[in-house]
């Protein structure tokens, strides 16, 4: 069949995917980071929001590229291709990841929806928070959740970018001085983050059953699909270069910031040099930021369980007339709905217990890694996707991921490593 080529008015109609992907990556972690960074080293690393987005761009073009060539999901490949074991230990990470960061994303809404509403109590945002997406994902399809989506990430793009231009300095000078500032010492494991958080980690596998939601089936999708997460990585790039810029202008030679906190401590500063009308858009920016990747997560993920136990089981999706169920009815995608949405509110009372963010740290560090050498190896094999092998270019940018997000990992791997001695030391 002919391959699917869209003109422009027609993109912005059928184009959806991809911004779900974007707008789920882009959450409260890529702030963070990007916040941190900047107030620490100033304009001079402003270049790594963009690049991270050209290595998660690579990322999830391959794994999108594997599905539209063989008809099947990567977990589907892992499964075929790599074994069992792989499935399974990639499940017990699911089941962490899900429910540690699902804690930092309700508390992430709860932080940003108490900055703009101090009369509710942070905890109960937080509740109100993720309840009201697990019912939005429930009770709408979708095509509910990708308009939710794009109202969403309009809403939160203009506001951070808007803020972000009125206190830009222009090109030229910008551009000097990031040729200037160079690498700045002491700035390497600040860059990787930086570069590590834009566009998301697990739930870049949510985008092939979003496209497959859309119907976008075989080869013939591919520029389809292209063009898709062009647009979205660009969007996703422009808004880390965005953050930085705001936070060093902002925070750059003043005082230090950490954590979820970074981000009201940029807005409490952009008051004073936009005055309240700063102070609020980007309020309402980093609360569309962090709410519209929970309405993501909370949609997305849960298919990757239900698919799991769909292939562990060895079964069809069929009702009782042979038509194909689709996952999100199945009460394996509702029971880790639940899962994302309930367990992790109980984190608001007791904090984050040692050993299982030891856990989820050391497994988590390695995912970007495996998923860069998976697709190395799954798409080399013009037997298994034809004329959608990788081109030296996806070769190249696979390669520099696998390196950099390795390095990445063994950092990570020697504080999770620290942590936990540090814990068992202290209960000795």
């Amino acid at each position: 069949m002919a391959e699917v080529r869209l003109g422009f008015r027609q993109a912005l109609l059928v184009l959806g995917p991809g911004l779900a992907i974007a707008a789920t990556g882009v959450g409260a972690g890529d702030m963070v980071a990007a916040t941190v960074s900047g107030s620490k080293f100033g304009f001079a690393v402003v270049w790594a929001a963009a690049l991270g987005a050209v290595f998660k761009f690579a990322l999830n073009e391959g794994l999108a590229r594997w599905q539209l060539a063989t008809g099947t999901t990567l977990l589907e490949g892992w499964a075929q291709h790599l074994g069992r074991g792989v499935q399974w230990t990639f499940m017990v990470y699911l089941v962490l990841w899900s429910f540690i960061v699902g804690a930092a994303l309700i508390n992430s809404c709860g932080l940003a929806a108490h900055a703009l509403v101090p009369a509710v109590s942070l905890e109960v945002w937080a509740v109100v928070h993720s309840i009201v997406a697990a019912v939005v994902v429930l009770t709408g399809g979708y095509a509910t959740f990708e308009r939710s989506i794009k109202l969403f990430i309009g809403v939160m793009f203009v506001a951070l970018i808007g803020c972000a231009l009125f206190v830009a300095p222009p090109l030229e000078s910008a551009a000097r001085s990031v040729r200037e500032a160079g690498i700045p010492a002491g700035s390497g494991k600040w860059i990787l983050g930086v570069m590590g958080g834009v566009g998301g980690s697990v739930t870049l596998l949510s985008y092939g059953y979003w496209i497959r939601e859309k119907g976008w089936e075989g080869k013939r999708f591919a520029s389809t699909m292209r063009l898709d997460l062009i647009v979205a990585y660009t969007l996703t790039g422009i808004f880390g270069v965005a953050v930085v810029i705001l936070a060093s202008h902002t925070l750059h030679g003043g005082q230090e910031v950490a954590g979820s906190g970074a981000a009201l401590t940029m807005a409490t500063m952009l008051e004073g040099v936009v005055g309240p009308a700063g102070r609020w858009t980007f309020l309402i920016g980093f609360w569309g930021a962090v709410a519209t990747s929970m309405l993501g997560v909370w949609q997305g993920v849960p298919y990757l369980f239900a698919d799991f136990l769909r292939l562990v089981r060895g079964y069809r999706l069929v009702d009782a007339q042979g038509g194909e169920i689709e996952l999100t009815r199945t009460p394996s995608y509702r029971i880790f709905l639940f899962w994302l949405a309930v367990p992790p509110l109980t984190l608001l009372a007791i904090g984050r217990p040692v050993l299982l963010v030891v856990i989820y740290s050391v497994m988590g560090a390695l995912f970007i890694p495996f998923l860069a050498a998976t697709l190395l190896f799954l798409n080399g094999r013009r037997r298994w996707v034809g004329s959608l092998k990788n081109g030296p270019w996806t070769i190249g940018l696979l390669i520099v991921c696998l390196i950099l997000f390795g390095y990445i990992a063994y950092e990570e791997l020697g504080k999770a490593f620290e942590t936990a001695r540090a814990f068992f030391t202290d209960l000795g």
